[in-house]
């Protein structure tokens, strides 16, 4: 099983980079105009999709203008079962994402691996209508396997700007086992990090090559490294308060 998992990992990477480079690409253009002008990138997930928006957060290696959008009752530590309920809301957006201050020009990552509940593609709607350009993380064959839970009749793919590929399969859950009834081993939270890296990546090459210095973060493990970080965090500290 170990070597299935990872040529089936293999396989997926090998397939969003064949296929969706020239999304990403447009990705990280949109992501380092927002930060060259000042702004800073917001990311928003339900449930396991949020882990993404910590994978990118305060990275040794990253940059330092992401701004997580953190729910807290859409998370799992307040209750896994709960949250899978809120995420099925129609409307529920709309009680946290007014406050969010995101401005015309940013961007913002909506992650969400099925894309058939009404929050994250609420938060699309809610972004752009504050002015942000939407990019959705999401997997088409999943998404399109199912019917959508908004009163729209939207998924994700939907209502997104520009939608990433992760290639996960219905149900998210690649292996299988003649004595196991059902499929299991997800593959979405894998491929979505290396996505949303590369994207990054990229974002910070285009920085480089515009001559305008990335702002990225330091390993705070690394002597000298702190100074550096903090003049950083005080750049952005106003913007975004989870940094202090």
């Amino acid at each position: 099983m170990i070597q299935t998992y990872f040529n089936h990992i293999r396989h997926m990477l090998n397939q969003v980079e064949m296929t969706e480079t020239a999304a990403m690409r447009q990705a990280a253009e949109r992501t380092a105009d927002c930060i060259i002008s000042g702004g800073v990138v917001h990311l928003f997930g339900c449930g396991h999709s949020h882990i993404l928006t910590e994978e990118v957060f305060y990275r040794a290696g990253g940059l330092v203008p992401i701004r997580p959008i953190f729910v807290e009752p859409l998370m799992l530590h307040e209750g896994a079962v709960r949250s899978s309920e809120l995420e099925r809301q129609n409307g529920l957006a709309r009680t946290f994402m007014e406050e969010q201050d995101i401005r015309p020009g940013e961007v913002a990552f909506v992650l969400s691996t099925s894309g058939r509940n009404p929050v994250p593609v609420d938060v699309v709607l809610a972004a752009k209508e504050k002015g942000a350009f939407t990019i959705g993380i999401t997997s088409l064959e999943y998404s399109q396997s199912q019917p959508s839970r908004h009163t729209s009749g939207k998924h994700l793919y939907d209502a997104a700007d520009l939608v990433l590929n992760n290639y996960a399969v219905k149900g998210d859950a690649v292996l299988n086992h003649p004595d196991v009834p059902i499929p299991f081993t997800p593959t979405s939270t894998v491929i979505g990090a290396a996505l949303l890296n590369a994207v990054l990546a990229s974002a910070i090459e285009r920085m480089a090559e515009r001559g305008f210095q990335p702002p990225v973060f330091l390993s705070g493990n690394i002597d000298g490294a702190d100074r550096h970080n903090a003049a950083l965090i005080e750049r952005y500290k106003e913007r975004i308060p989870l940094l202090n």
